[in-house]
């Protein structure tokens, strides 16, 4: 199976401005767990649940820290036309949990260690009956 077949298509994009708080109610609505930040020449980075949780844990500020302070620059892409095995090992060999898809220069997607485990994970037709 190919990251393509996994990722979301829904890439949310914000501006490296954006506040933590604003990230995170967008984040919050479109139930996703990393945002593509986008800076005025064009370079890509991610910020993700994560790096929202470690600024909070930090005792800073939502409302005046950016996304562009807090976003990852440093971006393993990905290609749709990887195998999720690719996939997997990037992340685990980066300790992350997203991939950002580009097609061409064009962020596509967004490939999580959950997309990947829903479509390694068997049919979950019936959930086993524990007995005690």
């Amino acid at each position: 199976m190919l990251v393509r077949d996994a990722m979301s298509t829904m890439v949310l994009t914000i501006g490296p401005a954006h506040t933590l708080r604003q990230a995170a109610r967008l984040m919050a609505a479109r139930r996703v767990g990393a945002a593509v930040v986008l800076d005025a020449d064009t370079s890509l980075g991610i910020l993700t649940e994560r790096d929202v949780l470690v600024s909070l844990g930090l005792g800073q500020n939502p409302d005046t820290e950016t996304a562009g302070t807090h976003t990852t620059t440093d971006v393993v892409f990905a290609a749709p036309s990887w195998t999720l095995e690719e996939a997997a090992d990037a992340m685990s060999h980066g300790g992350f949990r997203h991939l950002i898809v580009m097609d061409g220069n064009e962020p596509t997607g967004i490939v999580s260690v959950r997309d990947i485990i829903r479509c390694w994970a068997p049919s979950r037709q019936q959930a086993p009956t524990l007995t005690a």
